[in-house]
């Protein structure tokens, strides 16, 4: 999926304690990923709002920092495996992550497809675990994935388990675009898989941001019964159909969900 141009940088005059140096620099990082694995100095320029010689010097003081290099063969900056260790930092002893990697690695061994757990971060739900399936299955979707709420089972799921009116908030603000021609558009069509969702207990997608992928999602909640993430099934069109995919395996999701969820077990028994 093709990322969107990033807005230009913002001015935030009135924070006087704002670094403007350090935004422009994790703007350069972030611009990397996807089809963007290099890109020339006007490219960086251009897609983070910045001047090229304001590009230069923020470059620059990324390579001597170890985050980006200059490919010889193509010219152009590369990211180096040291931003790994951003992604790193917030993984390691990840409180929900640790929780729920156990149950995660069941629920892919009984379902026999791929399994993932992901995060919001506004518009969008992170992937921060996945476990693939051992069977064929031609959808790669490495840690840092960012799909979009509205669209995917996920995203349903998270925004099910909110308030409503958080929720529609949250719709409101996200612009909706077609990913694959299933991709629902329409905020009331949306909202409807939304509240269905809501009393099913999980979320499903249909082909909506991949072609010959389906998904059913559940939210994880917290302690206080606030969803903190989503675990989620995906399997392929050439071994599922979506009514199978839910009769079958939407009980072993929500047990998965209920399991993986910090506290709610403990309720559960108390209750």
């Amino acid at each position: 999926m093709k990322r969107l141009p990033r807005k230009p940088l913002s001015a935030r005059s009135r924070d006087p304690l704002f670094n403007r140096s350090v935004e422009k620099a994790l703007a350069i990082l972030e611009v990397f990923g996807g089809e963007r694995r290099a890109l020339s100095l006007a490219e960086l320029a251009a897609s983070v709002g910045m001047t090229t010689s304001s590009a230069q010097r923020c470059t620059h003081t990324l390579v001597r920092l170890g985050f980006l290099r200059r490919d010889p063969r193509m010219q152009r900056w590369v990211l180096t495996l040291r931003s790994l260790t951003l992604a790193h930092a917030y993984l390691a002893g990840h409180e929900l992550l640790e929780h729920a990697t156990t149950h995660l690695i069941e629920l892919n061994q009984a379902s026999g497809e791929s399994v993932s757990l992901s995060e919001p971060d506004g518009s969008d739900m992170v992937f921060i675990a996945r476990f693939p399936s051992l069977k064929r299955f031609y959808i790669h979707m490495p840690i840092g994935r960012r799909l979009p709420l509205y669209c995917t089972a996920s995203g349903r799921a998270y925004l099910s388990a909110l308030p409503a009116p958080l929720a529609q908030r949250l719709l409101r603000r996200t612009d909706l675009k077609p990913l694959t021609p299933y991709t629902l558009t329409d905020t009331a069509a949306i909202w409807r898989r939304i509240e269905e969702a809501r009393e099913a207990g999980y979320a499903w997608s249909d082909q909506e941001c991949y072609r010959g992928d389906l998904t059913i999602a559940a939210a994880v909640l917290g302690p206080d019964g606030q969803p903190l993430g989503a675990v989620n099934i995906s399997a392929p069109t050439s071994r599922w159909s979506l009514p199978e995919l839910r009769s079958k395996l939407a009980p072993l999701l929500l047990q998965t969900a209920r399991a993986a969820s910090p506290g709610q077990s403990l309720r559960l028994q108390a209750s």
